[in-house]
């Protein structure tokens, strides 16, 4: 199976948002999470609120089940924002999320650089962002 078919897959099982919905669901309850790398973070910025886990420790941290969960990740119904860099490796997450029986997540079309390009808030290292508690940063 190709990539792209796998890509297409995996979105197949999601509603995605396009960044001011992404928004506008934070502002109703959802949570944001940000699995970009360090270095794309510290290069473009940070999405004030977002809680920063990285994409190798993404299931870990949000499974309620898990014991290296984070304190945010209380229960299944929680509705996760993924977003990545550009929105794809977003949609693998997202579908992994779902995957381990969190219905409701989901990701951001375009990533941040949509994100960014709506005009949505972003910082430049002035303010930090949310850090998952694991993060010793």
């Amino acid at each position: 199976m190709s990539v792209d078919r796998m890509l297409a897959e995996a979105r197949a099982g999601l509603t995605r948002l396009k960044p001011h919905e992404a928004a506008q669901a934070v502002r109703a309850g959802a949570l944001l999470v940000d699995t970009r790398p360090e270095y794309q973070r510290r290069a473009d910025g940070d999405i004030p609120g977002a809680i920063v886990i990285e994409r190798n420790h993404l299931e870990w941290r949000l499974d309620p089940r898990s014991d290296a969960r984070i304190p945010e990740a209380a229960h299944e119904r929680i509705r996760w924002i993924v977003i990545c860099d550009e929105g794809y490796s977003s949609s693998f997450a997202a579908a992994s999320l779902r995957a381990i029986g969190l219905p409701h997540a989901t990701d951001v079309v375009g990533g941040f650089q949509e994100w960014r390009a709506a005009g949505l808030p972003v910082t430049s290292g002035a303010v930090r962002p949310r850090l998952a508690s694991y993060d010793l940063r």
